[in-house]
């Protein structure tokens, strides 16, 4: 394995590798799920290209994308990817409609960014639509600060950040 498991309470998270992908291209082709992400929606093609990148980052950085695991069903994904806008490290977390509500994105993507500070990164940056409110809850509710605001394609966006004290 690339990078080693997590496990919560109620999840097992492990770097996403290619048994992930039918998972990945379901999850990236569902609105609901991916449509309000950077990039959205995310075709089949795009879906093995992301796949290709994060498998790349894992062996390079040992940090990077975990698949979601509930009593072994795949409901979502998280961890940080290096931003195409220069910002920095970002928070990536995504679960299916159908497993949004009980707090699992929490859950997940808190394990996610202790796991990458942990393994001594100094900064961890978030993303959040302005009217994304279950997004900001999550990362308000991880430890994540809001510290600028920006617009992007006429869209008021949140930029969140985390680091150690």
């Amino acid at each position: 394995m690339l990078g080693r498991e997590l496990r919560t309470a109620r999840l097992v998270l492990t770097p996403v590798n290619w048994p992930d992908l039918e998972d990945m291209i379901a999850l990236k082709a569902d609105a609901g799920a991916f449509g309000r992400m950077l990039g959205g929606v995310r075709s089949r093609t795009e879906a093995e290209q992301d796949m290709a990148e994060d498998v790349a980052f894992w062996a390079r950085r040992r940090i990077g994308i975990f698949a979601i695991r509930e009593n072994g069903r795949f409901v979502g994904m998280t961890g940080v990817h290096e931003r195409p806008d220069g910002r920095g490290l970002g928070l990536r977390f995504s679960i299916f409609p159908w497993a949004a509500g009980r707090g699992l994105a929490r859950e997940a993507a808190g394990a996610a960014i202790r796991y990458v500070l942990d393994e001594g990164e100094p900064r961890i940056v978030a993303v959040a639509r302005e009217d994304n409110l279950a997004s900001r809850m999550v990362l308000g509710s991880i430890g994540m600060r809001h510290i600028d605001t920006f617009k992007r394609d006429g869209d008021t966006m949140f930029l969140y950040e985390i680091a150690p004290v």
